[in-house]
């Protein structure tokens, strides 16, 4: 048989379903925005929220000096939610891999109302695959959503729109990664034409895609099923007949009908800036190793031509995991000789890096592991799975997930994302430093003070089934989660046994004691949906998490606010309430409590006060209003049955924990050195639901250097999904012996929530010190601490 021919078997399976499947079949239908339900909560639900807040004890009142004044209050909401018109979401919708069908924008806009009870979320689809019909549809669905509440100074939700630019980069040198954009208004001269994609590998697959031809299988061996196969192949053949926009043109001089795209955060800055209309842009997933690059860091986006005052939040948390915690390992280093060969770094306790372990895999088939033959054949592995870069898992075919063990994971990070890239993380982030005039003048004394970023922390769920803040109860993964996979081993043995027949021709004759060197050739005829280590990352998907804002009130503007003031902060899913502030000392710092996402000029010893207090406990099932809006059938469709349903009872908080990074004042710092985690635990009582502590840092005169404060909030542990991730038997001394992976496909059941026990927490975002010194005896009656400390309105 012809090699095309042979490729088009199995190169659509799944990705590749689109193009002639419509001409072939016909019936497919165009994906539909949907049209959200038109009843608004109950008033008096939406003020149980602030209710609850108050009679925490939690809440500042109206004699507190809180930094948080009395009319302030916390709205919880998920700025991270992609609906079926993301190619990956409608992908997941496909029957043959447990999928249940189209979530359009609107499901979106009646789970964040009906199901989690959200008081804002926002619409983030893929730019890569977002047509300019489907642009135009998801702005009316979300008018749609927020025409509902009836008084919008105070509506019951608030919808936000925007888009993914979704950045891949196969070496750490071109990747970038993905960042959300999300706008302020919602009238249509207030918005862009068209979303900016990314240029690089998630357009270029998208449109590899979309010109597959050859995809007859499926529906044939699906019959009955066929109908969601068809609606792809519409969805595909829209896509491919989008043209790219001209490159070179002022993004509101282009064609509407057309993809823009922009190759670095500068050009997406750019376009961005050029349409003029407030905007964020969010980045997320800065330690996802299932995309990035081993040995990536953020340091080249902390350049100013990389980076724009509208970059002021990242997401910390989401489903995809955590990427706030630095941890010094490497998955990859660089010959000292030649900066472009790549090294396998040594084990260290606690981390073991997957190219060291595609080593030893190897070493332990050979029949004498002394031999010069198995050392050589212990290098080349290693040196095929760095070669391979994210497919590093296809250069051993025959080894499976439970094989892989725990390598290039952080074992002792709370929820940690896959394969996690720690020079991605929050805390590398703000402890890194940017020297313009070069490392070599800086360590000398060059007077040129380094660039730091200044984030504030949110989460969110990153869900790619329109369901905005899944966390509320720890089920349904299957669905609540992006667990997916083959439905029965058939479809397992038809999506992969090709790949797999592929990759061992390549190994000759000793097929389960080499590895394979992963060819531009291979990488071409293997299917995209193999790239990634898909069944390993099944292990490592939680229900996500949620953005908190220290709101003036409920209304788009209000929230839109403490956005940019980064008067937020970030959950792991619960509704933990948290307050933290920089308190003045005498007449400093203007007399008033600084919040969360503060920025000031301080000569003086900090003092900071933490109020917190557990969120809710749940009551199975749902509130009445929701049943009455959505009916039996979509309750259980779109919410799986179960609602955000608090009771009276608060879980328990058993700790504030304080980290204190110092962010880089010459290059040749360690980062290690730089970041305390943590810096001090404090215990909560165990006798309230109320935990206040307060803390000061005298070293932070002594030093006489900057410094960044943020707290975490820990809760007594619950069960979560996928906690415990590989669910390894470890021995005496911790190590992974046997994992136990929680599959997205049929060999865990869907029944199986892989429940483990689970420290919720809540991330506040950062308070920034600028070390200024103190004032002179002249200067007695002057401030020790600036008055016009930024709050967020601006990067000082």
């Amino acid at each position: 048989m012809a090699k095309g021919k042979r490729r088009w078997l199995w190169l659509g399976l799944p990705l590749g379903l689109g193009g002639c499947l419509y001409w072939t079949y016909g019936g497919g239908q165009h994906e539909a925005a949907g049209t959200p339900r038109a009843s608004a909560l109950p008033a008096s639900a939406v003020s149980a929220r602030m209710v609850s807040q108050q009679e925490s004890g939690a809440a500042p009142t109206a004699a507190s000096d809180d930094a948080a004044a009395p009319s302030k209050q916390i709205l919880f909401g998920d700025l991270h939610v992609h609906s079926t018109f993301s190619p990956d979401a409608f992908l997941m919708t496909l029957p043959f891999v447990g999928g249940d069908g189209a979530h359009p924008p609107a499901d979106a806009c009646d789970f964040a109302r009906y199901c989690s009870g959200l008081d804002f979320f926002s619409i983030n689809d893929h730019a890569e695959g977002v047509t300019p019909a489907h642009w135009q549809e998801t702005k009316e669905a979300i008018r749609q959503c927020n025409a509902v509440a009836a008084d919008q100074e105070n509506p019951d939700l608030v919808a936000f729109v925007g888009w993914e630019w979704t950045q891949v980069g196969l070496t750490p040198e071109q990747h970038y990664g993905h960042k959300n954009v999300i706008f302020r208004d919602l009238e249509e001269e207030k918005l862009p034409a068209r979303p900016i994609a990314a240029v690089g590998q998630g357009a270029q697959l998208r449109r590899a895609t979309a010109q597959n031809r050859g995809a007859f299988l499926i529906p044939l061996l699906d019959f009955q099923r066929r109908q969601r196969y068809l609606d792809l192949a519409v969805y595909m053949r829209e896509l491919r007949e989008t043209p790219i926009c001209p490159k070179g043109v002022d993004t509101r001089q282009l064609p509407k009908d057309c993809l823009e795209e922009a190759e670095t955060p500068g050009e997406l800055f750019e376009k961005l800036n050029q349409w003029g209309f407030p905007h964020l842009v969010i980045p997320h997933g800065t330690t996802w190793g299932f995309y990035t690059p081993a040995g990536y860091t953020w340091d080249k986006q902390l350049a100013p031509s990389q980076d724009d005052p509208s970059q002021r939040l990242l997401e910390v948390y989401s489903g995809h995991g955590n990427s706030e915690e630095y941890r010094d390992t490497q998955s990859v280093t660089r010959s000292s000789e030649d900066p472009h060969k790549l090294v396998c770094p040594e084990a260290q306790p606690g981390f073991e890096p997957c190219c060291r372990r595609a080593g030893e895999l190897v070493r332990a088939r050979c029949d004498d592991q002394s031999s010069p033959d198995c050392a050589q054949a212990v290098n080349a592995a290693q040196q095929n799975y760095l070669a391979a870069g994210m497919s590093g898992h296809l250069t051993l075919p025959w080894a499976d997930v439970a094989d892989w063990g725990e390598c290039d994971q952080c074992t002792d990070c709370f929820n940690p994302a896959f394969s996690n890239r720690p020079g991605g993380s929050a805390q590398y982030i703000l402890a890194k430093g940017y020297f313009p005039r070069g490392s070599a003048e800086a360590s000398a004394g060059a007077k040129t003070a380094p660039r730091h970023a200044q984030l504030g922390f949110i989460a969110s769920s990153d869900n790619h089934s329109a369901r905005p803040g899944t966390g509320y109860k720890e089920l349904a993964r299957r669905h609540f989660t992006e667990a997916r996979g083959p439905e029965t081993a058939e479809w397992r043995d038809r999506m992969l046994g090709q790949v797999r027949s592929t990759l061992e021709k390549q190994l000759g004759a000793a097929p389960t004691k080499t590895s394979v060197e992963l060819t531009s050739e291979l990488r071409h005829v293997l299917p995209p949906f193999a790239l990634p280590h898909f069944e390993r990352q099944a292990s490592f998907f939680l229900t996500g998490g949620l953005v908190a804002v220290h709101s003036a009130g409920r209304s788009r503007g209000q929230i839109w606010d403490a956005l940019q003031r980064r008067e937020v902060y970030g959950t792991s899913g619960d509704r933990i309430l948290l307050w933290f502030d920089l308190l003045p000392q005498g007449n400093d710092l203007g007399g008033r409590p600084l919040p969360m996402g503060s920025a000031a000029a301080l000569g003086g010893i900090p003092a900071f006060r933490v109020r917190a207090a557990g969120a809710l406990e749940e009551l199975p099932g749902c509130p009445a209003w929701s049943k009455q809006a959505l009916g039996d059938a979509e309750l259980e469709r779109l919410c799986r049955g179960e609602c955000h349903n608090p009771g009276s009872k608060r879980k328990r908080l058993t700790e504030i924990q304080v980290i204190r990074i110092r962010p880089q004042q010459r290059p040749d710092e360690a980062l290690r050195d730089l970041i305390e985690d943590p810096w001090k635990r404090l215990a909560c009582p165990k006798d309230k639901e109320i935990c206040e502590v307060s803390f000061e840092d005298p070293d932070y005169v002594v030093g006489q250097r900057d410094a960044v404060y943020y707290v975490r909030a820990i809760q007594a542990p619950t069960p979560a999904v996928n906690a415990g991730s590989l669910r390894c038997e470890r021995d005496a001394s911790g190590t992974c012996i046997k994992p136990n992976p929680c599959y997205g496909d049929y060999r865990t059941p869907s029944s199986d929530d892989c429940l483990s026990p689970n420290q919720e927490r809540a991330w506040s975002s950062p308070i920034f010190l600028h070390y200024v010194e103190p004032p002179s005896d002249a200067d007695a009656g002057a401030d020790a601490g600036s008055s016009d400390a930024d709050t967020g309105d601006g990067t000082p």
